[in-house]
């Protein structure tokens, strides 16, 4: 796949970049290079290659699962301009 000057001036108006004609020409050999680059990851074999998240074996940092803070609601609400049963009242915006 290839790009060529009216594709990169296509995609700079999308994303809302000035771009001159001078760097539309010398963007258009840049992105031909990318993506000339990610078609030759296409010729790489990958068959019983599991995905992976990172290129060093990690083990995910657990910790215990447990209540460590509650019984706040009435703290919480104290300073709320109204509120009953530990909720927020709030004046009624939809009619």
């Amino acid at each position: 796949m290839s790009v060529d000057t009216d594709t990169v001036k296509r995609v700079a108006r999308l994303a809302r970049i000035k771009v001159s004609d001078d760097d539309a020409d010398r963007m258009t050999g840049e992105l031909n290079g990318i993506l000339g680059f990610v078609e030759q990851l296409d010729e790489v074999n990958i068959d019983g290659v599991e995905p992976m998240t990172s290129v060093v074996e990690q083990t995910m940092k657990k910790r215990q699962d447990g209540v460590t803070d509650g019984d706040k609601a009435e703290a919480v609400t104290v300073n709320a301009p109204a509120s009953e049963d530990h909720f927020f009242m709030v004046p009624k915006v939809v009619e």
